[in-house]
């Protein structure tokens, strides 16, 4: 059996290795503050989008409203009268400061026109809606005037915030 073999080093004045102190919860490494960042950046593009969603909200009921009227069983006079009454509410929702609600006749294309960007009102289909309500029996395609209305509606713009009533 070899004799035991003696540490040169046993005699030398060494002290215990010391670890440095365990890394502190602040300053956070650079990938959590781009963490925070993505996350924030994505709370407050949700909050665009919701806040849009809900500046939208009257555009999306009068789509719908068109959809139901669409599928009413109504005269031709029953429904320039409903369909009249459903533009000028959306109108009036999108552009309340505007003196669109005393406006009529060919005043009320022109700016049915001017808002949608199109002549249809004034020139086309969409010339009824301005004495077919008041007529017997007007003619008029219904397909082309609910496209119409429907074209119109997609165009408004999302209402004001500072506008917005209840």
């Amino acid at each position: 059996m070899p004799a035991p073999t003696t540490n040169p080093y046993s005699s030398l004045p060494l002290h215990d290795l010391h670890l440095p102190p365990v890394p502190g919860f602040w300053p956070p490494a650079p990938g959590w503050w781009l963490v925070a960042a993505l996350l924030l950046i994505l709370v407050c593009l949700f909050l665009l989008l919701l806040n849009r969603h809900k500046r939208l909200t009257y555009r999306r009921q009068a789509l719908r409203e068109l959809t139901q009227l669409e599928q009413q069983p109504l005269s031709h006079s029953e429904l320039l009268a409903a369909l009249s009454r459903l533009l000028r509410r959306a109108a009036l929702k999108a552009w309340p400061d505007n003196s669109c609600a005393g406006l009529s006749g060919q005043e009320w294309l022109k700016f049915l026109d001017s808002q949608g960007k199109t002549t249809e009102f004034t020139t086309g289909v969409g010339q009824c809606l301005a004495s077919g309500p008041y007529q017997p029996e007007p003619q008029f395609e219904p397909l082309a005037l609910f496209n119409l209305c429907r074209n119109w509606l997609r165009r408004l713009p999302a209402q004001d915030k500072r506008r917005r009533s209840a």
